[in-house]
């Protein structure tokens, strides 16, 4: 396997701080997601804490909370928000990647549109360069490779977490996305929470 942080370090240097916006799990649901992982991050994973478990709608790359106007971007996100109903996001049985231990979810396109309407509303906030990374569906990682990555056998990996013998879905209902000021040190990722954006469901 590869450094996760050694890959995005190239464009996302540890220490940095880049705006984002993520759906995030109450500590009760990243609880019951977590739960049948633990202990099964062997040397060359970082295991992520259940605080710092986060679904990624958009890394704003390069781009911090001093470049936004983000009362705009808060209003214009919020003006949104009212009208898009909240949705409860399933995650299934993870899969072992190149570089993170991922659980993959859906439904996906009430979450495309969500993730569509924060990069525009991000893009048309500021006149500073960035290159937006949105998500193309919505994940959460358990664990990141970092330091001894190269050293992991995903096959026995995958082996491990196949004689798991239990349903493994869990649920994130989402009814607000939040905007944070994310870095990482290289080993885990962390973030100042900036503002909560409730979904509303009602018409504009």
């Amino acid at each position: 396997m590869e450094n996760f942080f050694a890959r995005v370090g190239r464009v996302w240097p540890a220490g940095r701080r880049d705006l984002h916006w993520h759906i995030l799990p109450t500590l009760a649901e990243a609880e019951a997601i977590a739960a049948p992982y633990k202990g099964l991050a062997p040397q060359g994973l970082a295991s992520v804490p259940l605080d710092g478990m986060h679904c990624t709608l958009m890394h704003a790359v390069g781009l911090g909370v001093d470049d936004a106007d983000t009362d705009t971007l808060l209003k214009e996100v919020g003006d949104y928000a009212r009208s898009v109903e909240p949705v409860a996001l399933t995650f299934d049985r993870p899969a072992v990647g190149a570089v993170a231990v991922e659980i993959s979810g859906w439904p996906g396109r009430q979450f495309a549109g969500i993730v569509e309407a924060v990069t525009q509303a991000t893009a048309r906030s500021t006149g500073a360069a960035f290159k937006p990374a949105p998500s193309r569906y919505p994940h959460m990682s358990l664990a990141y490779t970092t330091d001894g990555a190269e050293d992991v056998d995903a096959v026995t990996l995958k082996a491990a977490l196949a004689d798991i013998e239990q349903p493994l879905s869990g649920t994130v209902f989402a009814d607000r996305i939040h905007l944070v000021e994310q870095w990482h040190d290289g080993r885990h990722i962390m973030w100042e929470p900036i503002a909560e954006v409730p979904l509303a469901g009602r018409p504009g």
